[in-house]
């Protein structure tokens, strides 16, 4: 039936092809494929709506996931990405991942692909940014690419949320929120989260988050010649500073 389907290449993908059949999206697999599916399905099973679910993998043998429809906010980010619902949407989507990855934090014989952090408290997305993030007429309404997942403290990924949605980055573009907004829009962000996390705790997780974010991307750079992560990892770098001066 596939093959009466036009395939689709789908932009982001970094480091792996994804491509659109129907109703469905394909992707290589690797190691750690396993245990993406096993967090798929378990956030099916627990009810979590807005995220991909796992279907097996094709003639193939690639992976296939349900397409979720809509769009990913592209840089230069829009302006109707910085909405105080949008914030409360994407604390309270991640929120609902966490809780329902809990049980999986036991399973021992997982590969993830991305190193796992301490203290281990739930399966963190690890790229929960509005780049994954899926909308439909200005409204969250789901989160793709769980590819880089891997256990971890819930605060990792808050951190690099708030990172890109309050937001603390270089690249957040013309549109973001004034400066002076920031720290109020972080209060927002933890509190629709639900957990009691400190703001000085929150820029030190944000560098230590980059800081790795950094080597990785640094490592991608030198593998594939690109110049734009060379780019990416001075900006991480940058950022992190910033985010350990911060009062």
């Amino acid at each position: 039936m596939d093959k009466d389907i036009s395939a689709i290449e789908l932009s982001g993908g970094n480091t792996t092809s994804v491509t659109r059949i129907g109703q469905t999206v394909r992707r290589a697999t690797g190691p750690w494929s396993p245990a993406v599916a096993n967090l798929l399905t378990i956030l099916q099973v627990k009810g979590v709506d807005g995220v991909p679910q796992y279907l097996g993998q094709d003639e193939q043998g690639r992976e296939t996931l349900t397409y979720l429809p809509g769009e990913v906010a592209q840089y230069p980010l829009p302006s109707w990405l910085w909405t105080e619902q949008i914030l409360i949407d994407a604390a309270q989507l991640l929120r609902r991942i966490h809780d329902a990855s809990e049980p999986l934090i036991r399973a021992k014989d997982l590969v993830w692909r991305q190193p796992s952090h301490q203290p281990v408290e739930v399966i963190c997305h690890n790229d929960f940014a509005p780049y994954n993030l899926v909308f439909s007429d200005g409204q969250l309404v789901g989160v793709i690419d769980f590819d880089m997942a891997s256990p971890g403290p819930r605060i990792w990924d808050l951190a690099y949320l708030a990172y890109r949605l309050v937001p603390f980055c270089e690249d957040a573009g013309r549109h973001a929120p004034r400066h002076d907004h920031r720290l109020a829009r972080l209060d927002s962000l933890i509190s629709a989260y639900g957990w009691a996390y400190s703001q000085p705790n929150v820029f030190r997780t944000i560098a230590d988050r980059l800081i790795e974010l950094a080597d990785w991307t640094e490592t991608q750079a030198a593998e594939t010649n690109r110049d734009e992560l060379s780019h990416d990892a001075a900006m991480y770098r940058r950022d992190a500073d910033r985010m350990m001066k911060i009062d």
